[in-house]
């Protein structure tokens, strides 16, 4: 039984951003901290003061997390980064929005003494005196304190104050992990009502000390407590008045926090086992619980609750059958509104044919249900075929930079130079030379993709089978040959293949968003892509006239792509076993990619150049290195054997973006790799990853050192013993969301409950109408009691996790252990 809190996050868009260049405009992007450690940074825009990035996130944290904060930048190549402002939404914020903060919100400047982090130990007594009682304080420690000083680090000292009297410990140099162990004494005077202040401050020689953070308490709390001891977090100064708000410009955010407190896995089993009964059952089930979520479920939640339940029944190796199931009451609802129709025009002038043939053409074109969870099962379950079809495509544009334009109301021939030495080139030049360039990259795509059909999983395949044979016998007509065709593209091409072109930023095939120039070769080539998928019908041909030149490619398009598919559903239920149990056979990777190396041997120096490029994979048996992609790899770390996946001080190697990995080795030693990742979002990816493979280790550490041990102590806290507990703590529950993350089924059937929830007196509304029906229908056939009516079992589960959830003790737990004493500020 654990709380687990996430945060969604969508960074849309700014405005009204301040000009930090010469040129009068900005390099905006965006860095996300919580608790002050960076953890997501978005791609640069360039050039603008009114960026859009509508990048989205989901972040996984503890419970105990105070704040989430928003600074926005300008890149610059020569420089350091400017700082153009910040928004900061606290935990408190969040929870008073439980639907997510959404909205514009106005940067403010970033105050150096408002920038504080870390966390101070002090223990803090009343002990009886000679004449009075005395105030005790002992300054034990602190952790992750600010660097403030160039070299990445600072020289911490602490300032206490009490009744007029100040004292001060000893300066630690070069350290933001610094260790006193210092204890002043104030008189006490029993009624006294000033508050103790406890102040960090970095010690300058030249300059000005510059401030840490600080606690306050109250000290009539401290005189009932008698004692306290623990971490208490550093807060900033806000004494003095803030600055205006509104001249720096505004971000658009959009915020969600969710705590959920999931519960043992046996809690859910009902719940599971009732839904995948259904599942089971199909269209013949009696209960149909699926349509009745559907048709209940707003559409704004569609997309989530879908993901959810496609998570869960993924887990349960029942995706198929759940895919399978919406499948078929989409094109249900299809048959019952041709019967409508049919009823009402029978007698009608006109045939009644094309209205067919539209309404077939347009099959899973809406948000449903089905529709969301297909997209989300692509995503889950097709990101690295994806990445195999698409990457070097894109990655090929991307690298081209070519002038492309085929709308001749947009052409721009001074954007393309000369063709020649003297001569500009004409628009219709422009235009042939877009045309060829579309035509090579579109055939270039398709050929991939024809290529593909071993590469697609097995999963997928058989999904679309299920898929092509649905829509086969609801269409058989000869006249509707394209229609299974056009419900499988409708999936593939404009629900996966286009978006990802047209935003690869999004599907993580490129690390930056794609400049003007390019953004609009790939939004050509995703119409191109989705006009092959509609294959080619006249209405799509109808919209944009102008698309003509690319029709030869498109027309011989829709002839590959019809191979494709009828070579991709053509899978049966024998090799699709034989397929996942190769796969089973092996460990997928999780995550893969080149890093720098370097591993510390005894005492040996520790140098940036000694940092050796290996291409890494991590999978759910082990963390391995190999020179090359395509080399035999060598097991670096078993997965079992990982303690902790950490961060480390920049100031260790001079460098930033390392991360290290603390292990055993076989014979039970402690041993750490450092590997350098090229920036912090790939960082994070990599630490998310190695801590999610390895949350359920024995033996994980709650402590770490962030520095390294170089000659005779660590870099990070001086201490000179080796095997010393570490100075930080570790966050292991700090992880970013991805769709290849290890399914977590408590948690989704929490989500699902939790959804359920929501809608319990609306399901209990349609229980109690459907129960009345069912009696009308008893009495006038005689027939004796309904059967086991499963809605009214979904209610009693519901129930009953409720019941759960009311007797959990952890919900009445506090999030902190040091609440006794309140900050002042």
């Amino acid at each position: 039984m654990a709380k687990r809190s996430s945060l969604s996050i969508r960074i849309v868009e700014g405005k009204n951003l301040p000009a930090k260049d010469i040129t009068g405009s900005s390099d905006p992007y965006c860095i996300v901290k919580v608790d002050n450690e960076s953890i997501i940074r978005t791609a640069t825009v360039w050039k603008t003061l009114c960026p859009f990035w509508g990048e989205e996130y989901q972040v996984h944290l503890p419970p105990t997390f105070h704040m989430v904060a928003f600074y926005v930048m300008d890149e610059d190549a020569l420089s350091r980064d400017d700082v153009i402002g910040k928004v900061c939404l606290t935990r408190d914020t969040l929870v008073t929005h439980p639907k997510g903060f959404s909205g514009w919100a106005h940067l403010t400047e970033v105050d150096p003494d408002e920038e504080v982090q870390g966390e101070i130990h002090l223990r803090l007594e009343v002990v009886p005196g000679t004449r009075a009682c005395r105030l005790r304080c002992s300054v034990l420690e602190a952790r992750d304190l600010a660097p403030k000083d160039r070299n990445g680090t600072s020289d911490p000292f602490v300032r206490v104050r009490y009744n007029g009297r100040t004292q001060e410990t000893s300066i630690v140099k070069k350290s933001c992990y610094p260790r006193w162990n210092e204890t002043f004494e104030f008189e006490l005077e029993e009624g006294a009502t000033e508050a103790l202040c406890v102040e960090a401050w970095d010690w300058d020689l030249v300059s000005r000390n510059d401030f840490l953070g600080k606690v306050v308490f109250n000290v009539q709390r401290l005189w009932v407590a008698q004692q306290e001891e623990g971490w208490f977090r550093l807060q900033p100064d806000q004494s003095k008045s803030r600055q205006k708000e509104g001249n720096l410009g505004s971000l658009q955010l959009e915020v969600r926090l969710r705590d959920e407190m999931v519960l043992p896995s046996g809690c859910y089993q009902a719940l599971v086992q009732l839904l995948c009964r259904e599942v089971k059952l199909g269209t013949q089930g009696p209960g149909q619980l699926i349509p009745l979520i559907e048709e209940m479920t707003s559409t704004e939640c569609r997309q989530e609750v879908a993901t959810n339940l496609l998570k869960l029944f993924l887990g349960q190796g029942l995706a198929k059958d759940f895919l399978d199931l919406l499948f078929q009451l989409e094109l249900g609802r299809t048959s019952e509104a041709w019967e409508r129709a049919n009823l009402g025009l029978l007698s009608a002038p006109y045939p009644l044919e094309p209205l067919i043939v539209g309404e077939a053409n347009t099959l899973f074109r809406s948000n449903s249900l089905a529709s969301k969870s297909m997209e989300s099962f692509l995503k889950v379950a097709g990101m690295r075929y994806l990445h195999g079809v698409l990457g070097p495509i894109i990655d090929r544009i991307f690298e081209e930079k070519k002038y492309v334009e085929l709308d001749p109301s947009k052409v721009e021939v001074k954007d393309v130079g000369c063709s020649g030495l003297h001569r500009p080139q004409t628009e219709a030049e422009v235009l042939e030379q877009s045309a060829q360039t579309l035509r090579a990259h579109l055939g270039e795509l398709l050929s991939a993709l024809c290529r593909s059909v071993r590469a697609c999983p097995a999963v997928v395949r058989a999904t679309f089978r299920q898929l092509f044979q649905r829509v086969r016998e609801r269409f058989p007509s000869a006249e509707h040959e394209n229609v299974p065709f056009i419900a499988v593209t409708s999936f593939l091409c404009l629900r996966f293949f286009s978006p990802a072109i047209m935003a690869p930023k999004l599907f993580h095939l490129r690390e930056r968003h794609a400049d003007a120039r390019t953004s609009r070769t790939l939004l050509l080539l995703a119409k191109a892509v989705q006009n092959v998928g509609n294959m080619d019908t006249p209405a799509s041909r109808a919209k944009e006239a102008w698309m003509e030149p690319l029709q030869p490619t498109v027309h011989q398009g829709v002839t590959q792509l019809k191979d494709f598919i009828t070579k991709l559903v053509d899978i049966e239920e024998k090799e699709e076993l034989d397929l996942q149990r190769a796969l089973s056979l092996q460990a997928p990777p999780v995550k893969e990619g080149p890093l720098f190396i370097h591993r510390t041997k005894g005492k040996s120096p520790l140098l940036t150049s000694s940092f050796k490029k290996l291409y890494f994979s991590l999978t759910t048996e082990a963390l391995s290195f190999a020179k090359t992609p395509s080399s035999k790899k060598s097991a670096l770390i078993k997965l079992a054997n990982i303690r902790a996946a950490e961060k480390v001080e920049e100031k260790s190697f001079g460098s930033s973006h390392v991360m290290q990995v603390i292990y055993t080795d076989d014979a039970g030693r402690p041993q750490t790799a450092y590997l350098q990742c090229k920036c912090v979002n790939e960082l994070n990816q990599w630490l998310s990853a190695l801590r999610k493979v390895s949350i359920n280790n024995t033996g994980l550490l709650g402590s770490y050192h962030p520095g390294v041990f170089r000659g005779d102590k660590w870099t990070c806290c001086h201490q000179k013993d080796k095997t010393d507990l570490g100075c930080d703590k570790t966050r292991s529950r700090v992880t970013l969301q991805e769709w290849n993350d290890p399914l977590d089924h408590d948690l989704e059937a929490q989500l699902i409950y939790r959804h359920l929830l929501g809608m319990e007196a609306a399901l209990r509304e349609k229980h109690r109408e459907l129960s009345a029906g069912t009696e009308a229908a008893s009495m006038l056939t005689g027939c004796g009691e309904a059967s086991e009516d499963p809605l009214a079992q979904l209610l009693q589960v519901l129930q009953d996790l409720q019941e759960a959830h009311s007797c959990s003790p952890v919900s009445s737990l506090p999030l902190e252990p040091n609440c006794l004493l309140e900050l002042q500020t």
